[in-house]
């Protein structure tokens, strides 16, 4: 109540200081006022004391870590409150077999950016950047040859970055963390977070966080919790990306309508129990934060992009020590790279 009530004091007063300031113009616009500098929230101060940049928020602030999802005083007041660091999400609309969305990186940054950000405490969610490069748009290449994909030259993509980090330093965040889900995605940012770091010389720090991208290092935990394909279907898709998207939301790889025909299965693995795949998925999600989190600390301590991993992890013709390596043996067939022979699930006994 006395909350209330001091917040009505204020407002009245700034409303009668407003009244005071806000003289009309003369004909021929003499009389026009400066531009006032408390003004923000999309109006003139003059006119309205909720455009005013020190105006406190009359309601409670949304329980989100989405910018988007705040209005401007959730925000203002999330940096005032130390919440100065961004995270900015890509993805991309491309084909992904019969079985998932063409939205499938962005369903997937929807769970992980929100679930890094809530981690970390003091950071917010841009808005998802849901396109990318994806192709030749004319004539089409790559993905653009599949109805529903939409690309976006290099070029526009990097400015595109280049103007949201931008638009977010001048807002007070002092770090920007840029994270693909998709491979097409890593070189644009690669080149935005090292140019504007180095740019602005660390008053805002900016990365590329590479690891965000290391579906091998997920893909082996997953392994170790049961998460093993026996075959491949030759789709681009797989448990891992199917869980993760489940996580967000099951329509989003057509569950229930799998369920239904016995396909709910990708390279070999069981989807059909629903109760383990939202646990595993979840554990895919835990997983991607915590690997990222820690990379985000190592860019901090690096004061910027980690350097670019060697292909291989920088292993090839060496032994542990240092010295040649010694004869490799046989490889071991890998059932994974063996061609799927069913068509539906069998029925349940």
């Amino acid at each position: 109540m006395k909350r209330f009530f001091s917040l009505t004091l204020l407002l009245a007063a700034t409303a009668s200081s407003l009244a005071a300031q806000a003289a009309p113009a003369g004909r021929g616009g003499r009389g026009a006022q400066a531009p006032d500098p408390r003004t923000m929230g999309g109006g003139e101060c003059r006119a309205n004391i909720w455009n005013c940049k020190d105006t406190p928020n009359p309601i409670p602030a949304a329980n989100t870590v989405w910018i988007e999802e705040m209005t401007w005083m959730d925000v203002r007041d999330a940096l005032a409150a130390g919440k100065t660091t961004a995270i900015i999400a890509t993805g991309g609309v491309e084909p992904n077999g019969p079985w998932l969305v063409t939205g499938k990186h962005n369903y997937v940054n929807q769970s992980n950016c929100e679930a890094i950000a809530r981690k970390l405490g003091n950071a917010l969610c841009a808005p998802l950047v849901k396109f990318t490069p994806e192709g030749g748009i004319e004539p089409p290449t790559s993905h653009m040859r599949s109805p529903g994909t939409i690309s976006m030259r290099e070029t526009t993509y990097r400015a595109i970055l280049t103007d949201i980090v931008h638009s977010l330093k001048m807002h007070g965040f002092k770090q920007v963390f840029l994270i693909g889900d998709s491979g097409g995605n890593q070189a644009g940012q690669r080149f935005v977070a090292d140019s504007l770091n180095a740019a602005w010389g660390g008053s805002t720090l900016v990365a590329h966080i590479q690891e965000y991208y290391t579906y091998n290092a997920v893909g082996d935990f997953m392994e170790e919790k049961g998460v093993r394909p026996s075959c491949s279907e030759g789709l681009h898709d797989d448990a891992i990306i199917t869980l993760n998207m489940f996580n967000t939301d099951p329509k989003s790889v057509r569950y229930d309508e799998r369920v239904k025909a016995r396909k709910a299965m990708i390279n070999g693995f069981d989807l059909t129990d629903r109760k383990k795949t939202a646990e595993l998925a979840k554990q895919v999600v835990d997983f991607r934060v915590n690997y990222t989190i820690e990379a985000m600390n190592k860019a901090i301590a690096n004061k910027g992009t980690l350097p670019a991993p060697q292909r291989g992890g920088g292993r090839a013709g060496q032994a542990p020590g240092g010295g040649a390596a010694a004869a490799a043996p046989a490889p071991t067939p890998n059932p994974a790279s063996q061609a799927c022979s069913y068509t539906v699930l069998p029925k349940a006994p």
